[in-house]
Formats: structure tokens, C-alpha cells, sequence
């Protein structure tokens, strides 16, 4: 995918990750749903992507295969048996912890923040990565793609916006609404959203870089030192 790139902004002082399909694939996540649902794995996938391409929100997958399905119950139904959300070292994409690395040893603050429960988030810390913060939507009482989820990624990082780069690999809820908030932004072409939304235009519009995967990114960077 062509690296695309903006000029005359600030200095990239800090990078910021998206979680799942930036940082984490979710392919275990969503078969665990869809066992849960008692549905084929494939096909729960199916509409998901049906879902994601008529650009409705993820949750309507649920109501297809369960009308009046409520997600937060059913999450806290899932803990209650021992099934909750689980995700470990083998579910990061393989560049993870090479680029998150490879930006730290530039003097670049690297953070993680994105749409995730309080749970995801302890576990996130718990694999150590690389990074100088890890926050969740729960852990901040507001998710994307509201501007004061961004907000908080700016107070946090300690830079003024324009030497943000989020990254992620959704139009809806993380190019444009960063893009709202000041931060430049790159578009990771992987996982459902990433694979859908990366033919659209608005991905250039909205996207300082487009990349296939994060060590891109940390090439990217380097050349701008």
C-alpha cells in the first residue's frame, strides 16, 4: 500500500495505537462470540463483514443472530462461566512489538489507547509491551469516535495534537474523529474494517500515511528525524 504523506505540521513527538486490528487480531475474539451465539465461526464472521461494509454499527451482528441481544450483559454473563474476553501474546500481530520498540528507541512517547473494556485493559498491561501509557474507553469514561476520547489521548501523551500520529485501522472511529481533534493520523490496512474500509476515498483524505504494517510506520518516522 503507498505510503501518502502530508506536510508542514508539527514534529511527531508521540505515536498512539488503536487496539484490535491494529495492535491485537481478533479472529480468536470474534470465534469466541460466535460459539457463544452458538453459530458457525464463518458465518458469524460473514455478516459481520456484511455489517461493517453497509456501514453499520458492529453491534447490529449481534441483534442478526439474537434480536435484543445486549452486549454488556452478555459480556458479564461470559465472566460469570469463565468465558470472558481473552486475548494473550499470540493474538498480537507480529510487528507489534518491533515497531512499538523501534519508535521508543527514537525518544518517540508510544502509546495505546482505544475502544476496550476495563478487562481488555489489564490484560493489555499485563503483556508488557512497549509503551508509555496503555488506557481503555472504560478506563476513561469515553469512547470513540467522541472528541474527548481524543482529547484525553492528547492530555495524556503531553504533546500538542499536531505531534500526534493515531493510528488505526477504521475510517469512523479513528481517522476522521482524530483527524477532528488535531492528530495526524495513519490508516493500518489489516483485519475487517481495515480490509473494507481501505479502498474508500476518505482513507486518503483523512489518513497522513497509509500503511500495511507498523514497521512502515517506524520507517516513516525515522526518515522525518
Amino acid at each position: 500500500m503507498a505510503l501518502v504523506e502530508r506536510y508542514g505540521e508539527g514534529v511527531i513527538r508521540a505515536v498512539v495505537f488503536d487496539v484490535g486490528e491494529t495492535l491485537v487480531d481478533e479472529t480468536r475474539e470474534y470465534g469466541t462470540w460466535a460459539d457463544w451465539l452458538g453459530v458457525p465461526r464463518h458465518t458469524f464472521v460473514s455478516v459481520l463483514g456484511a455489517v461493517i461494509a453497509e456501514g453499520r454499527d458492529y453491534r447490529e451482528t449481534f441483534q442478526v443472530f439474537k434480536p435484543g441481544f445486549d452486549l454488556e450483559h452478555e459480556r458479564r454473563k461470559r465472566i460469570e462461566v469463565g468465558a470472558g474476553e481473552s486475548f494473550g501474546e499470540p493474538d498480537l500481530y507480529p510487528d507489534v512489538r518491533s515497531a512499538l520498540s523501534g519508535l521508543r528507541a527514537m525518544g518517540v512517547l508510544v502509546g495505546v489507547a482505544g475502544n476496550q473494556t476495563a478487562r481488555a485493559g489489564k490484560i493489555l498491561r499485563s503483556l508488557d509491551l512497549p509503551a508509555d501509557f496503555i488506557a481503555t474507553s472504560d478506563d476513561w469514561g469515553v469512547q470513540k469516535p467522541a472528541s474527548g476520547f481524543f482529547d484525553r489521548v492528547v492530555e495524556t501523551a503531553g504533546v500538542a495534537a499536531d505531534e500526534i500520529v493515531y493510528v488505526g485501522d477504521r475510517i469512523d472511529n479513528d481517522l476522521a474523529p482524530a483527524k477532528r481533534s488535531g492528530l495526524r493520523t495513519a490508516f493500518v490496512k489489516r483485519g475487517p474494517w481495515g480490509w473494507i474500509h481501505g479502498e474508500k476515498p476518505e482513507v486518503v483524505e483523512l489518513s497522513d500515511w497509509q500503511i500495511d504494517g507498523l514497521d512502515e510506520l517506524v520507517g516513516v518516522i525515522a526518515s522525518e528525524k
